[in-house]
């Protein structure tokens, strides 16, 4: 791949509206869609601030250049065989495709997001593997954007190169609505990289001792399905008892894996399966009609540790050393 690559990256619109589009029908889009096809336009910038300053009345005279700047790179600067960078957030992963053809307007294809580019996606990678200042990069505030600062680790990620140290640039300015995200990442990383195996299910014994459980961890090798037994007595002989199987990968676990460990529960007894990656629609669905048996997946996860982080065994507060900090709050008072 050449060093001079155009890497761009691109949001699949609020909440990951478009998510599917991408990744199934096999384009990048954006939306719009009462502007109408802009490869009617001049090709000048001038030309799409006309265009939608007209579709929408509305709109502040501020966003008016934003909103044009965005279609005008889509339609114009994006050339055949450019590479893109999508950071899902169904899936956690960082998908990087080549783009395979012109722009066009469809709106068939997707009425909310007629813009189209077709794309080839070449791989798909968890976002633990990169950087923290790469996270950051392409988690820009703006629908599409050049990657510029860590384009080269994008280009060796796409060549299968070496997973950068788990560390924090603290030169990077964090923008206030990314920073959950951002926390979650860095503490799913480590989750990834130094509790593979048998240490993630300690770690899990720990978060459910904070949580008011005592805990029996079974020891490394073939547990039957079982990871952690754990009780409210210290003995263990009052109900309820909870079977956990624990998955340390960050794939998605499908429902026969859980109908392995619920064939472990016994009457009066519950099951939790905790993993770093996601739960097919399957195995949640499996989980929806069983009263007894119970989910947690990396975001789950990670919300408990935010709630039971001061009760943590000091090794694991010092694996992910965490602190309490006040920021604006932007959003939840309705600021825009």
């Amino acid at each position: 791949m050449a060093a001079n690559q155009t890497i761009w990256g691109i949001h699949a619109g609020s909440g990951g509206a478009a998510d599917s589009l991408f990744l199934q029908s096999g384009f990048i889009a954006v939306g719009w869609d009462e502007a109408g096809d802009m490869g009617l336009l001049e090709p000048n910038r001038e030309a799409f601030k006309a265009r939608i300053f007209d579709a929408y009345p509305g709109i502040k005279p501020g966003t008016v250049p934003v909103w044009a700047g965005v279609l005008y790179r889509f339609v114009h600067e994006i050339q055949l065989g450019d590479l893109i960078v999508y950071p899902s957030k169904a899936d956690r992963h960082v998908h990087i495709g080549k783009v395979t053809g012109g722009y066009k307007y469809d709106p068939s294809i997707s009425s909310d997001y007629p813009n189209l580019r077709p794309v080839h996606w070449l791989t798909s990678i968890s976002r633990t593997s990169f950087s923290q200042g790469a996270l950051y990069e392409i988690g820009s505030a703006v629908t599409l954007f050049q990657v510029r600062n860590y384009a080269d680790e994008f280009l060796s990620a796409l060549g299968g190169g070496p997973v950068p140290p788990l560390v924090v640039d603290p030169t990077i300015d964090l923008v206030i609505s990314d920073i959950e995200e951002t926390t979650r990442d860095f503490i799913l990383k480590a989750f990834a990289r130094e509790l593979k195996g048998h240490p993630f299910a300690r770690f899990v014994a720990s978060l459910l001792r904070a949580m008011g459980y005592q805990t029996r961890v079974a020891p490394p090798g073939p547990d039957g399905g079982v990871d952690i037994v754990a009780h409210e007595d210290e003995l263990g002989f009052q109900p309820p008892v909870i079977k956990v199987q624990v998955k340390s990968d960050e794939g998605s676990t499908g429902d026969p894996t859980l109908s392995s460990l619920y064939g472990k529960v016994e009457s009066g007894e519950f099951g939790l399966f905790v993993t770093l990656g996601t739960f097919t629609k399957p195995a949640r669905d499996f989980a929806r009609n069983r009263t007894n048996l119970r989910l947690i997946d990396g975001d789950d996860l990670v919300s408990l540790l935010y709630r039971y982080y001061d009760k943590l065994d000091s090794q694991y507060r010092a694996l992910i050393p965490l602190k309490s900090v006040y920021i604006p709050d932007v959003i939840g008072n309705g600021m825009d």
